[in-house]
């Protein structure tokens, strides 16, 4: 079904750009970039994607607790 889609020139100067180096019509070019968009959008947030797996791992921290305490020692001892 046709549409009617107007650009911002430096828009339209990257989409002909982009669909040469591509070595396909704009009008594909368009066609997969919203195809992509939808996709994206319609697969739902990544909140949704992971729910399942949020919030399983219990952790006090470990070693990442400590890290800035052992960047600082490395940068006093990179200082000499």
């Amino acid at each position: 079904m046709p549409k009617s889609v107007r650009f911002p020139e430096a828009l339209e100067v990257r989409l002909a750009r982009t669909a040469e180096l591509e070595r396909v019509s704009t009008s594909t070019l368009i066609r997969r970039a919203v195809e992509r968009y939808c996709d994206t959008v319609l697969s739902g947030s990544t909140r949704e994607r992971l729910a399942d797996v949020i919030g399983t791992v219990q952790s006090t921290g470990g070693r990442a607790r400590r890290s800035g305490a052992a960047f600082r020692r490395l940068l006093r001892k990179r200082r000499g």
